[in-house]
């Protein structure tokens, strides 16, 4: 309960609670703010159009010369300047205001998508592949990237500095404005990466809708907006890029588009959900969301469809049924755990669960010990898991090289993208990073959780972790 004034309807601010650092602390701060944006640029250059993904020069490191890889990459003449445009970034601010402009009522996320993908399959519908929100994501990747990168930066610093007017413990809060636990540590940087407000909220100028419309929460918006169906409209714009460059579109990249499209849809279509996730309930939004929503999400998670568009893998037969026996498998078992502990919850006595074995905690609640949950503490996050897998898997054994040949049929010059021994495999790099780092963030998670839960249900949890031994995977893990 939130301690009020006697006398008054006005809430108190009450004494913020204190979290210890997270992420390494500074030093991991640090390395997040000022590293991953390279990595991002990182991945633009290295895996290519121009010479090949990898940069051919790569392989070789004992006779790798910075002017050949700046000429592999496509380093731009005018050098870091070449970054930016300010008529690019005009048109992705653009973007972000007609996201803000259609927030007409609260949890809207996905009629609001609806229209804008119905907008773009209209312009699609009349001018093909050449239409002009397609060629201009694929032309301007780079300054379309940087304009994100500078959008996200920015609301960062605002919501950073807009935390120290946060009322201090003790004086009115009519706002209900308050601390994140573990925003407020004193170091500046780290303050600034993990974000000192739980959830800065901004009201907006936006004529013709009531005040509510206009009130922003910043954090939640910035999760379900313009990064997720961002991620989307890359991927499409990739499609049409293959399309325009081969006069046909793969299995492969189809399969990779559609689960990550139904992925982001059922987000978007489930957004009240957000609400009782750690990031809205515990966290404070600073640069690490800010980032993630707006530059990491849509430019890390396209890429294996930017990989696709260049080199056209065909799946075949076996390989789409190998995407889809391993999605099913993940499928099954993050929703049968998810459905399972829902039924348990809201129905003890339904027949399919009904069965269950569980420990009564002290606090009230119950903690399944058999089904699903007797396997592994979080095992809904191995099916996360495993459906993430759908993404890169389309890109099979990946890599390429840009070779040049002559068109026997015109006699000019031409580049196609080939896979040699040479290259081999050296995409999934590239390629299956990002199951690399969803296998990473689903344990960093799954730690926060058993914290949660330690800090829940004190010994109980003991009792409960004797009982079910494995965090994520049986046996293993």
């Amino acid at each position: 309960m939130v301690p009020k004034k006697k006398g008054s309807k006005v809430p108190i601010q009450p004494v913020p609670e204190k979290r210890g650092y997270e992420f390494c602390g500074p030093p991991g701060a640090f390395g997040i703010v000022f590293g991953l944006p390279v990595l991002v640029y990182a991945f633009f250059f290295l895996c290519n159009d121009v010479s090949g993904c990898p940069a051919p020069s790569l392989l070789h490191p004992s006779s790798l010369t910075l002017d050949q890889l700046k000429t592999e990459v496509g380093w731009p003449e005018e050098g870091l300047w070449a970054f930016y445009d300010t008529g690019v970034t005009l048109w992705v601010l653009s973007y972000y205001l007609l996201s803000l402009v259609l927030l007409q009522y609260k949890f809207n996320a996905f009629p609001s998508a609806v229209l804008i993908l119905a907008g773009l399959a209209t312009g699609t519908y009349v001018y093909g592949a050449d239409f002009v929100v397609w060629t201009f994501l694929w032309d301007n990747y780079l300054q379309v990237l940087t304009a994100n990168l500078l959008v996200a930066s920015s609301i960062a610093v605002f919501v950073y500095t807009k935390s120290f007017i946060v009322p201090a413990p003790g004086q009115l809060n009519p706002e209900l404005r308050q601390l994140a636990p573990g925003g407020h540590t004193g170091n500046v940087l780290y303050d600034f990466f993990i974000g000192r407000e739980l959830n800065p909220r901004v009201r907006l100028p936006i004529p013709f809708v009531s005040e509510a419309s206009r009130t922003i929460d910043i954090k939640s918006w910035c999760e379900m907006r313009p990064g997720l169906l961002g991620w989307i409209i890359l991927n499409l714009s990739n499609i049409a890029r293959q399309y325009r460059t081969y006069g046909y579109v793969t299995d492969s990249i189809v399969i990779s588009t559609a689960f990550q499209a139904f992925y982001v849809l059922d987000g978007l279509y489930m957004e009240p959900a957000i609400l009782t996730t750690m990031d809205i309930i515990m966290d404070g939004f600073g640069f690490m969301l800010s980032f993630g929503d707006m530059v990491w999400v849509p430019f890390i998670y396209n890429f294996q469809t930017r990989y696709l568009a260049v080199f056209p893998f065909e799946l075949g037969l076996k390989g789409i049924l190998l995407v889809l026996l391993v999605t099913a498998v993940g499928y099954r078992i993050f929703r049968g755990a998810n459905n399972q502990k829902n039924r348990f919850r809201t129905n003890p006595n339904d027949p399919r669960v009904k069965h269950i074995k569980f420990i009564q905690t002290a606090s009230g609640s119950k903690l399944m010990t058999s089904g699903w949950w007797g396997w592994a503490r979080h095992i809904n996050y191995l099916g996360d898991w495993f459906m993430s897998w759908s993404y890169s898997l389309p890109t099979g054994i990946a890599g390429y090289a840009i070779v040049e040949s002559i068109n026997p049929a015109t006699g000019e010059a031409q580049k196609q993208a080939v896979q040699t021994p040479e290259v081999r495999a050296w995409g999934m790099i590239f390629t299956y990073f990002f199951l690399l780092y969803f296998g990473v963030l689903l344990i960093h998670r799954e730690q926060r959780d058993e914290e949660k839960c330690k800090k829940k249900y004190g010994a109980d949890w003991d009792r409960y972790t004797s009982l079910v031994r494995s965090r994520i995977i049986p046996g293993i893990y």
